[in-house]
């Protein structure tokens, strides 16, 4: 699980499982979809997302999805290297 903020004054934390993330978006807030359809916005932004889900896979020792990172890159990493 990743740890993420509410979009709220308060900035209450909750935590969501990164192998249901569908799509991130910045449209300004940043929207998590996850695979059921079911949206969130956090005060996160996109690049602290996806740097905890890179976070997450390595301490699980997964190999991340390529759906979720194609477009993102980690290190100078190509679309080619995954």
């Amino acid at each position: 699980m990743i740890k993420v903020r509410k979009l709220s004054k308060e900035k209450e934390e909750f935590y969501i499982n990164p192998s249901l993330i569908e799509t991130v978006e910045m449209k300004p807030d940043t929207i998590v979809t996850l695979i059921n359809g079911k949206k969130y916005i956090v005060s996160d932004t996109v690049e602290e997302l996806l740097g905890s889900v890179e976070n997450y896979y390595k301490i699980v020792g997964v190999i991340p999805p390529q759906i979720i990172f194609n477009s993102y890159d980690f290190g100078g990493a190509s679309e080619d290297s995954f």
